[in-house]
């Protein structure tokens, strides 16, 4: 797939205990097992090693196809669950007993609870009047699979760039996956771009790291923006991944804080009392208490570091890069935003 998610080590154990992580097939996942972010001056460079801090890997590298198709087989198996498909919702009304959701098709489901696991142009966020209008980025990722004339050796480079975020994702074997995060005119000029003169830009962009590039899949285009709602939580209604918290990609965390979400929401579900109702506003906000810190904290970041990188300043400039200087030579400070990453 040209689309690729950075699964964190503890989201992959989340997904291990579900029975999913080991219905996926192994040759289609890739290690993490070191990551290398370079600056804009050529000289930068923030190193995290997996076999110096203890840990087997960093992340792992799972295409999106493949996590959803084990999902789904999940999904099949599991008693007392009824999929009902092929229709798109239609209407949402809450009352103090229930929540009435209306099919297109003419069914109708009655729930205790609602959850809003539908994307970042969430329906039920707006019925359920949690909406919030996104903000752009001004930038589109430009996504694509390459095979690359030397080998990744397990790694994930990224470069900022000013307006730009260039990232190679290791695949299995000599392939890599491609995020490229660039200003939207430049952006549609990439997606225009023939196969060959594509990876000569990409080559040079990326400093020949990976020597020679071929185009594997055709670039696609996905437009970023911001987005965080007033809440995430209203009776009998709550809200999880990108329907609740929209992110930029630069970190590769929107994967990570949507099963962050679940975790959270199904902890806060399983610790209420067998007769409790479900739906409950004061069941549900202990649930948004518990997302509020590691999702703001996240978006400031990642908005951050893309204000930083896209300021045009000379004087920036070269803090940002003095920046990453620094840290990577404070292991105390790398170890602690790895472990975070990591979860």
């Amino acid at each position: 797939d040209a689309r690729v998610y950075a699964i964190s080590p503890g989201n992959a154990a989340f997904l291990a205990g579900l029975g999913v992580w080991q219905a996926m097939d192994v040759q289609r996942l890739a290690p993490v097992h070191a990551m290398r972010i370079f600056g804009d001056d050529g000289r930068s460079m923030l190193e995290f090693d997996a076999y110096r801090s203890g840990v087997p890997e960093l992340a792992w590298i799972v295409e999106d196809s493949e996590l959803q198709a084990a999902l789904w087989r999940d999904m099949d198996a599991c008693d007392g669950v009824t999929v009902l498909d092929h229709a798109q919702c239609a209407a949402l009304e809450i009352d103090a007993d229930a929540a009435h959701l209306q099919l297109s098709d003419g069914r109708s489901v009655r729930a205790a609870l609602v959850v809003g696991a539908d994307g970042a142009k969430s329906f039920v966020r707006v019925r359920a009047g949690l909406d919030a209008m996104p903000g752009s980025y001004g930038q589109i990722a430009v996504v694509a699979n390459f095979a690359c004339e030397k080998p990744h050796r397990s790694t994930a480079l990224q470069w900022f760039r000013r307006e730009a975020v260039l990232a190679l994702l290791p695949l299995p074997g000599d392939r890599v996956s491609m995020v490229w995060s660039l200003p939207e005119a430049e952006a549609e000029r990439c997606l225009g771009l023939d196969a060959e003169t594509l990876c000569t830009e990409v080559e040079a962009a990326s400093r020949g790291a990976l020597g020679a590039l071929s185009l594997l899949t055709p670039a696609r285009g996905f437009s970023l923006q911001r987005l965080r709602p007033p809440a995430i939580v209203a009776p009998r209604v709550a809200l999880v991944g990108d329907a609740a918290h929209v992110v930029h990609p630069l970190a590769g965390q929107g994967a990570n804080l949507g099963f962050q979400d679940v975790c959270a929401l199904a902890a806060a579900l399983a610790a209420r009392t067998p007769q409790s109702d479900p739906g409950a506003y004061g069941l549900l906000r202990r649930y948004a208490r518990a997302r509020a810190e590691p999702v703001f904290a996240m978006d400031a970041a990642v908005h951050g570091l893309h204000s930083l990188f896209g300021a045009r300043s000379a004087a920036l400039a070269s803090l940002r890069n003095a920046g990453l200087q620094l840290v990577d030579r404070l292991p105390v400070v790398k170890n602690l935003l790895m472990r975070h990453a990591i979860g």
